[in-house]
């Protein structure tokens, strides 16, 4: 499932967008779930899952480049797609790693148009992801955004950069067998993610979340080759 959001102000462009938007997954045989909001305030409160966000520039209160300003430094990693009156807000969306603006009236084809080439991005990222399914509902997560990932009780446990934990059923064998060479198997119930590796001493991986993850004396010595061969190739 797709997660959108829309955030304007003017709610017959907030309605126009999220036509647009169910006319072009539907297409794509895509199940989405969207959401609306018409402050920046209002969004920045929702603390669910976002994969695309259109956000209307000049808004009442917080403007929406402020509001992109606070979400990505709140860790948001999804598609940003402005929606804008005028065309030079283009030059400092860069600053917030927009990934298109729109300018209002969004005309249907300008919309398309810039929904292929997201479209096209999303499928290059499931590519480096990882497809977590729980119960009917399945979620993508960048493997890049995964610190390290604990097994208990049969439960995988993955710590996220955004400070969230998913929790789901798989075995961690097949977990390891679906994961890139950065991850490590550093004990029987724990998997790290080299990249976020801080430190190790004295069996104890120390990850940039500042989370501790411990080294079991068996792989110890496997453990340290590898982090010597990952910074060489770094």
């Amino acid at each position: 499932m797709i997660r959108i959001a829309i955030c304007d102000d003017e709610k017959h462009m907030s309605d126009h967008i999220r036509a647009m938007a169910s006319d072009f997954f539907r297409k794509k045989n895509r199940e989405i779930q969207l959401g609306t909001f018409t402050s920046g305030e209002e969004l920045l409160n929702y603390d669910g899952q976002i994969d695309i966000l259109f956000l209307d520039i000049q808004m009442k209160g917080m403007d929406g480049m402020e509001t992109a300003r606070k979400l990505r430094a709140d860790k948001f990693r999804g598609f940003l797609i402005f929606i804008t009156v005028l065309k030079e807000m283009v030059f400092q969306s860069f600053e917030v790693q927009a990934y298109d603006y729109l300018v209002k009236p969004v005309e249907e084809k300008q919309f398309e148009k810039t929904m292929e080439r997201l479209f096209a991005s999303m499928q290059n990222a499931v590519e480096d992801s990882l497809l977590v399914q729980k119960g009917y509902e399945g979620r993508i997560i960048r493997e890049d955004e995964i610190i390290f990932c604990e097994i208990i009780d049969r439960k995988i446990y993955l710590n996220l950069t955004s400070g969230e934990v998913v929790d789901y059923y798989e075995r961690i064998e097949n977990l390891e067998s679906k994961l890139d060479s950065h991850f490590f198997r550093c004990h029987r119930s724990y998997l790290i993610n080299l990249k976020h590796l801080k430190g190790y001493k004295n069996g104890t991986a120390y990850m940039d979340n500042g989370k501790e993850v411990p080294v079991s004396r068996l792989r110890s010595k496997e453990f340290s080759g590898v982090v010597l061969q990952y910074m060489k190739n770094m």
